[in-house]
Parts: structure tokens; C-alpha cells; sequence
């Protein structure tokens, strides 16, 4: 019983660490509003789209995440507006974060082939804790061995917090070539659930790039469709002491996708940490004006009986004939 208390202690003290860290999607080509604001409209048409993220389900560490995005362009003002949310939940602490963005991207022609694309997210975010799932240091009486249902700890009166974020990202691409990078909470909130507490959320850094073309440009396509494409794509990110390389390539042909991405470890901080920490497969349908995906992550840690990880996206892009390809942001037929 004593190193049950220990646990749920320990828990209440350091959760704010435990989840200083932003949800990652599989399926962020997808909807790559949730790497970097650059994106916002990039489609050049009206869209919309959600995913839903399960991690775990077999454990009591279950996590919940789900996004939905609405993006259009504005050709007058040569910008991509567009709205986004985010929910996250984690079963075993009652963890809960919500919030809530908006975005702006503008259009700048470097070139004949050549665009940049600058933009800004500014958002109202809230953290919850379920403390009442918790045993608080003031609940317990070692001295009879008895556990007060009541608390008067500052953590669970004030389990809820509100902040202001702020994001920005730059973004350049061509026909078939993307990178961007972008840095998510400028404005470093304090996610501490103390009054006098204070604890900024560190700031989260992506680069990421991709390419995408033809097959039957570099290989011999006799097993598959001449107009088969490729994608290429590569997602750094950091924040805080956590870090993660995202490789991956996938094959469109015939309204059909599939592909993988290798998440690894570039910078690990422990000797026996793993370099490859999960092989993620994913597929899906492109029909008219849906795209639908499904991925599910293999773990290659001594995890296991979790679960998996695995998400589920639907888009809807208004206008299908701005539709290009299917693994990069769509790209306008020039």
C-alpha cells in the first residue's frame, strides 16, 4: 500500500513534466497544419479534416488525441486563413489539454518555380489534472495508516489553467519539393498547476522536408501503374530534453496509398536507449473528395502487451481538381 501512496505522489508532483510533451501524429503529412502554421491554406481551396490518435489501449496509461482542421485561400489576398483544435486525454493521471488556434499564412513568389510561405498561430490553450483519482500528500496519516478522502492541497483546488500561445513557421516549396521549419510556443506559458508555481512550456522546433515525383522517372514501374508516385519525406523535432527523426516514403497509385516512417532517436540520453524507437505503417483511400488513412505504429521497445498506437484521419478538400498527389500538401497543377 505504502509504495501505491509513493506512486500517486510521485505523480501529482511531476505531472507537469510528464506532459510538457506535444501529441506527434503518424499521419502528419496528411494534415501538416500540426507541424507548422506555413501550411495554413496550402491547398489553395477550402478543406477539412480530422484524426483521431489511440495510444496504448491494453494499458492503464491509455492516451487519447484528436485534431480537426478548416483551411481555405484567399486569393485576393494571396493568404491561407484557417482554425484548428486540439483535445488530449490521458487515462491513468486524468490529464486533459484543450485548445484552440488560429492561422494565417501569406504567399510571397520568389521565382517562376519558387514559393515562401511565412505564418503565424496564435491560440488559447487549458490544462486539467484528475486530481480526484489521486492520493495528495495531505491525505495521508502514517501514523494510523489511514488515507483522508478529503484534500486542502493548492495542486487540487487549482487544477485547471488557462495560458495564451503563440506559434510561427516558414515554409518553401516548389512543384514537387517542401521544407519548413517552425517553433511552436513562443510565448513559453506556464503550465505549473501551482498558484505560486512556475514552469514554462518549452518551446517545440520542427524541420521537415519532402519530396515527391513519378516512379516511372528514376525505376521500371512493370509491377505497377506508369502515373505511380512516390513521396519522400523527413520531420525533426525537439522539445525540451526529447527528441525525434521521423523518415518515411509512401506509393500512390490507383486512388490507393501505402507507405512507413521509422521514428528514431537521433540524440539519446541514456546508453541503453533505443535508436529506432517505433516502424509506423500506414495506408488509405483517395476517392473524390475524401482522403481516408489508417496507421499503426510497431514499438521496438521491451513494451509490450500495450496495444499499439494507431490513428484514424478523414480530409475533405472541396475542390479535387487541385488535387495533385497525395503523400506531399497537394500541390496546384501549374
Amino acid at each position: 500500500m505504502k509504495f501505491k501512496y509513493i506512486i500517486t505522489i510521485t505523480v501529482a508532483l511531476f505531472s507537469n513534466f510528464i506532459n510538457a510533451q506535444d501529441p506527434i501524429f503518424t499521419q502528419a503529412f496528411l494534415m501538416p497544419e500540426t507541424m507548422n502554421p506555413g501550411y495554413t491554406g496550402f491547398l489553395e481551396t477550402t478543406s477539412a479534416g480530422i484524426i483521431h490518435r489511440t495510444q496504448w489501449p491494453d494499458l492503464n496509461f491509455r492516451v487519447d488525441t484528436n485534431y480537426g482542421y478548416f483551411s481555405t485561400w484567399l486569393e485576393d489576398a494571396n493568404s491561407g486563413v484557417g482554425v484548428n483544435f486540439l483535445s488530449h486525454r490521458e487515462d491513468f493521471t486524468g490529464y486533459n489539454y484543450m485548445q484552440a488556434n488560429a492561422n494565417y499564412a501569406y504567399r510571397v513568389a520568389l521565382s517562376d518555380y519558387w514559393y515562401f510561405r511565412p505564418g503565424i498561430e496564435v491560440g488559447y490553450g487549458s490544462k486539467s489534472y484528475g486530481f480526484q483519482n489521486l492520493i495528495l500528500r495531505d491525505q495521508i496519516n502514517i501514523a494510523n495508516e489511514t488515507i483522508n478522502p478529503e484534500s486542502i492541497d493548492p495542486m487540487k483546488l487549482n487544477n485547471r489553467l488557462h495560458f495564451f500561445d503563440m506559434s510561427a513557421g516558414l515554409l518553401f516549396y516548389n512543384d514537387n519539393i517542401w521544407f519548413g521549419t517552425s517553433l511552436k510556443h513562443l510565448t513559453k506559458p506556464n503550465i505549473s498547476m501551482a498558484q505560486e508555481g512556475n514552469i514554462p512550456l518549452d518551446m517545440f522546433f520542427t524541420v521537415n522536408a519532402g519530396y515527391e515525383f513519378e516512379l516511372a522517372e528514376y525505376v521500371d514501374v512493370t509491377f505497377f501503374p506508369y502515373e505511380t508516385r512516390m513521396t519522400l519525406t523527413a520531420n525533426f523535432m525537439k522539445q525540451g530534453e526529447y527528441n525525434r527523426l521521423d523518415l518515411g516514403t509512401s506509393l500512390l497509385f490507383n486512388k490507393f496509398f501505402v507507405g512507413a516512417t521509422t521514428a528514431i532517436n537521433p540524440m539519446e540520453k541514456a546508453y541503453d536507449s533505443h535508436t529506432v524507437t517505433s516502424v509506423n505503417l500506414f495506408g488509405g483511400l483517395q476517392y473524390e473528395n475524401f482522403k481516408i488513412g489508417y496507421s499503426y505504429d510497431i514499438s521496438t521497445s521491451k513494451l509490450k502487451n500495450t496495444g499499439g498506437v494507431y490513428e484514424l484521419s478523414l480530409v475533405y478538400q472541396f475542390d479535387v481538381e487541385a488535387r495533385k498527389c497525395f503523400g506531399c500538401p497537394n500541390y496546384l497543377v501549374k
